[in-house]
Order: C-alpha cells, then sequence, then structure tokens
C-alpha cells in the first residue's frame, strides 16, 4: 500500500521532503506548500495538525504532484499561482516564474509615481504573468499600463490575472515585441497618445546564452523569456533605442538586469542614449539588480 495513504501528516511531509532533496533547494518547504496546497489550507494549519492523515483519493492527488516535482517540473507551475509583492498570480510554463529580486523594480516605480502626481503613463515590457503592471496598478489607483509581451499565451496568463485583480480596465494588453509600432498602436488612456509614458518597466531576458544553457533553469522556464543574446543584453539594446522616442519629457525607465551584467548595462545606456542620469541598485543579496534611468527635460 502506498504510504502516503496512511502516514500522518509529519511523517508524509518527512518522506516528501527526503523525495524532494535532489531537485530542490528548500524540500522541507516545499513539502509544506505542496499538502497545504493540496488540502487548501494554510502552512500553520498543517503543522498544527502534525498527527493528521490524507484521505486515499487526496494522497492520491499529492503522489501525482510529488511525481512531477520529482521529475523536475518548478513548484509553482505544479501549483498553478504564485506571491509576488503580497499578490497570488495564476502561472503557467508560458511565463517566467516571479523572483522577489523583480520587487526591487516594483518598490521604485511605486515610489517614484507616488512622488509624480502628474505621472500616471506606464509601459510594462515583457510582461509576462503581469507581475509588474498588476502590482503597479493595485498600488497607484490612477495608474495606466500598457502591458507588452511578444508571447500570445503569457498576455492571456498577464489577463486573467489583472481581471482576478479587478486592475483590467487600466491595464492595456499588447503583443508586440518591446514596444508596439507607433502607427498601428490605438491611444491609450482615453485618448492620450501611446507614445507618452511617463515610465518605462522593463524584466526583459538578461541571460547570456552560453550561461543560461548551464543553469538549472534552463528548459524548466520558458527560454523566450531568458534569453538575451550573447552577452545577455540584445534586449536592451532595442530597448534603449526605442525608448526616447516613447518617453515623455523627464521620463524615467527602470530596467532589472542580471547581477554579473550591472557595469556593462550601464555603459550601454551611456553608449546609446546621449542624455540621462543613470544609477544602479543593489538587491537585498547585495547585487546589482535594477538599472534606473532619469531623462532630462527637453
Amino acid at each position: 500500500m502506498n504510504s502516503t495513504r496512511t502516514a500522518a501528516f509529519q511523517n508524509l511531509l518527512e518522506s516528501t521532503a527526503a523525495r524532494l532533496s535532489s531537485v530542490s533547494g528548500t524540500p522541507q518547504l516545499d513539502a509544506q506548500v505542496l499538502l497545504a496546497h493540496v488540502l487548501q489550507k494554510p502552512r500553520a494549519w498543517i503543522l498544527a495538525h502534525s498527527e493528521s492523515s490524507l484521505d486515499p483519493q487526496t494522497a492520491s492527488v499529492l503522489e501525482t504532484l510529488i511525481q512531477r516535482l520529482e521529475r523536475g517540473e518548478p513548484l509553482p507551475y505544479v501549483l498553478g499561482h504564485w506571491e509576488f509583492f503580497g499578490l497570488d498570480f495564476d502561472i503557467t510554463p508560458d511565463v517566467l516564474i516571479p523572483r522577489p529580486e523583480t520587487e526591487l523594480l516594483v518598490e521604485h516605480a511605486i515610489t517614484w509615481l507616488q512622488a509624480s502626481p502628474g505621472r500616471r503613463m506606464v509601459a510594462d515590457v515583457g510582461t509576462g504573468s503581469g507581475c509588474i503592471a498588476i502590482a503597479i496598478a493595485m498600488s497607484v489607483p490612477d495608474a495606466r499600463v500598457a502591458a507588452t509581451d511578444l508571447s500570445h499565451n503569457a498576455l492571456e496568463v498577464a489577463r486573467r490575472n489583472a481581471i482576478q485583480h479587478h486592475v483590467a480596465d487600466r491595464i492595456d494588453f499588447i503583443e508586440c515585441d518591446i514596444l508596439p509600432h507607433p502607427n498601428s498602436s490605438p491611444n491609450l488612456g482615453g485618448g492620450r497618445d501611446v507614445r507618452a509614458f511617463d515610465l518605462i518597466c522593463a524584466n526583459l531576458p538578461y541571460i547570456p546564452t552560453q550561461k543560461l544553457q548551464r543553469l538549472p533553469v534552463y528548459g524548466r522556464e520558458p527560454t523566450l523569456a531568458l534569453d538575451g543574446g550573447q552577452d545577455g543584453l540584445d534586449p536592451f539594446r532595442k530597448l534603449l533605442r526605442l525608448a526616447p522616442d516613447w518617453l515623455a519629457p523627464a521620463g524615467r525607465i527602470l530596467l532589472e538586469i542580471e547581477s554579473s551584467r550591472g557595469a556593462a548595462a550601464l555603459s550601454l545606456a551611456y553608449d546609446v542614449l546621449t542624455a540621462g542620469e543613470m544609477h544602479l541598485h543593489r538587491d537585498l543579496a547585495g547585487q546589482d539588480r535594477l538599472l534606473e534611468i532619469q531623462m532630462p527635460i527637453l
């Protein structure tokens, strides 16, 4: 008989963590999250009821999910959702799994918008699950966001998340590479020019191709959202060439960067842009994570 059908939660968590130890850096936590997901209970409830056990049907569901993790499928895809910036997002293999590091970009975006009440037109380039666009829209209720992505499937995920968080009426989803062609784009926000973005945010693919192919994430999350070309900066070159034509005077750009490419990204920005103040910001781990570009008043 399968042990998951009779084991108490405490023993079940221990055996699950042991099975996941070869595919996860946090097997105990993953085991708790997985069991809480199956039972639709908080993790604290699971730990407080350590002597309880599963019925056979629930045990079978849990076993199926454990096997998916053992095959290398990331936990957020198995769960179908993931938390970012205190919000819950639907996640599928069509989108990148939101990372805590990206919250630094969102925090800077919200702080700037809240300090600039006349600035409310935002672009989220490469929106993926929509986590950046939605977090900004939730925190700045009068912001209008254009969320772009090359992937139609990713935009569908982002749109569902926007509906779930009741901000879909303030986010325009646009399928394109980086930014749409000005002549083919509708006006956003009740007639305001789509090209007058006050703020452009982007978490673009930024891992150099050869480095990506050596990482565990390769093949487990969409390559389209990870591969930044030979030096990891190809999408940045394209965005930085387009950005001046889309930004309103004194607009701002916030770009998440790969931790080892901070100096290179900064140098690229100085080469492509003729003006602007530029700063690198570090994440909680002390690594370069965010390139901030403040354009001048023309």
